[in-house]
Formats: structure tokens, C-alpha cells, sequence
């Protein structure tokens, strides 16, 4: 089983452990309460011979989609109804491995227990999908539930593009040196609809991290690390505007012309 042989295969091994690693993070930043939240990384990279020829554990799955860029490709995925605490401690036990099969429409588990995958798999695998039909060096979507970011998408003034892209931005120079593309926004959509999965699909395409209005947010990275790092270096900026007006007065920001300076010294996208 893959539990085993990660031993053996420190590149597979410390994709596993960066997944336990955030896991942890996000359970103690109090953005996965229950079961809340799903993680899900591309391993194809990492999957040699041996690991390609395990048996299914599970019945033949339809994913709800054909994803034709998908075909044969390989995926840790967080499981339904698990702990994101759970996850940071055992994640063979909390998630699994699936591979998708050749009509690109359907899935199976290989390792180590036949744990369902997160019930949002149709919407990170389109992701998946499209990220490869991109070239895109992305391997890693999370969804989570930042407090602070959620909190401010319950005020419409903040909902307009940029709006809130801009004020994040403006609250501390690291937040547009780590998080360049800022923050996309979709109007609450029910979770777990194609309208939620296609406006995301379509936020993506401008933003690394979309905030969905009274819910949370959906990150892709270049693995699951950096996925975190932008949702925590905007979550950051959130808490300082949040701080301020609870001390009784709005944040004055950096202004535009301290942001247009910073932006042309680290050549960060305009």
C-alpha cells in the first residue's frame, strides 16, 4: 500500500506531509471547522511503475464530467465528511489517492483506503483540468474558510471588482508581493453548483485565489504550500482592517502612489 511506500519515495512523501503540514494550519487558524474545507494536489509527477500498477479499492466512480486532459492522471484528495485536524495527523487514513481512467470520466481509489474523495471533486478536478489544458505549472487547489475574509464579503460595498483586492493590498506591502493577482469575487452561489464551479473556473483565469461571498475561498498554487501562503498573506491584511475598525477608525492604507512604487521595485504584475 502507499503508506509503505512513501518511505520510499521522499519526493511523493514530502508532497503527503506538505498536504498533513497545511492541514494542521488551516484547523488551527480556525478556517476548517468540522469537515469544512477540501484539499486536493496533482501527484502524477510523482507516480512511478509500481505505484501505477495497484489494483482499484474501490468501485468505478463517474467524476460528473469528461475532463479529456485528465486522462491518466493521479490525485491525493482530502475525503468527504473527514477532519481537516484528522487530515494533519493521518492523511493516508483521511484522504486517499485516485486515478482517473482512461474515457476521463471516471475515477477509482488505489491507496490506502477506499476514503471517498471530498464531494467538491467534480469542481477542483475541472480545475484540474483546465490548469493542464493551460500549461499552467499549478498542481495544488484548497478550499477554506478564512473568518475574516468571510466576515468582509457579507458587506456589499466591498464586493465590487478590485474593491477588496485593492484595500488588502493596501494594508501591508507583502500582501501584492505575495498575492500579485489579488482576489477574485463570486456572488453567493448555492455550494457545490455547476454556477459556483464555472465561476470559479472563470475567476481563476485572472485571479490565484477567489472569494466566494458568505462562504469562503478556492486557491490554486503551484503546489498546496504556496495555495496556502496567498489565502494566509490576504487573510493577514484582512485581520489589519478588521483591527483598525475595531479600534474605531477606518485604515488609512498605503496610498496609490506608495503602491504604483512598490509595484515597479519588485516588478509585480500593474
Amino acid at each position: 500500500m502507499l503508506k509503505s511506500i512513501l518511505e520510499g519515495r521522499p519526493a511523493l512523501k514530502k508532497e503527503v506531509d506538505k498536504v498533513a503540514e497545511v492541514a494542521g494550519y488551516l484547523w488551527q487558524n480556525g478556517w476548517a471547522e468540522r469537515n469544512g474545507g477540501n484539499i486536493t494536489i496533482n501527484i502524477t509527477n510523482f507516480v512511478d511503475d509500481e505505484i501505477k500498477s495497484l489494483p482499484a479499492i474501490s468501485p468505478v466512480t463517474p467524476i460528473g464530467a469528461t475532463l479529456t486532459h485528465l486522462k491518466g492522471q493521479y490525485f491525493f484528495c482530502k475525503g468527504t465528511n473527514k477532519r481537516m485536524r484528522d487530515l494533519a495527523r493521518w492523511p493516508m487514513d483521511n484522504g486517499s489517492v485516485i486515478r482517473i481512467l482512461d474515457d476521463c470520466a471516471n475515477y477509482v481509489i488505489i491507496a490506502d483506503n477506499p476514503v471517498k474523495p471530498t464531494s467538491e471533486l467534480p469542481s477542483h478536478l475541472t480545475v484540474h483540468n483546465h490548469l493542464i489544458e493551460e500549461g499552467s505549472p499549478y498542481k495544488a487547489t484548497l478550499h477554506t474558510h478564512p473568518i475574516e475574509l468571510v466576515a468582509m464579503s457579507h458587506s456589499r460595498k466591498f464586493l465590487g471588482k478590485d474593491v477588496l483586492t485593492n484595500i488588502l493590498w493596501s494594508m501591508i506591502p507583502e500582501t501584492k508581493a505575495f498575492c500579485p493577482l489579488g482576489l477574485g469575487i463570486i456572488p453567493y452561489t448555492l455550494p457545490g453548483s455547476v454556477e459556483l464551479a464555472d465561476g470559479t473556473l472563470k475567476q481563476l483565469d485572472e485571479y490565484d485565489v477567489v472569494l466566494w461571498e458568505k462562504h469562503g475561498v478556492f486557491a490554486k498554487g503551484v503546489d498546496i504550500m504556496d495555495a496556502f501562503d496567498q489565502v494566509d498573506v490576504l487573510t493577514k491584511s484582512a485581520k489589519i482592517y478588521v483591527n483598525c475598525m475595531a479600534m474605531g477608525f477606518a485604515p488609512e492604507g498605503m496610498t496609490k502612489e506608495q503602491m504604483a512604487d512598490m509595484t515597479r521595485a519588485f516588478n509585480l504584475p500593474k
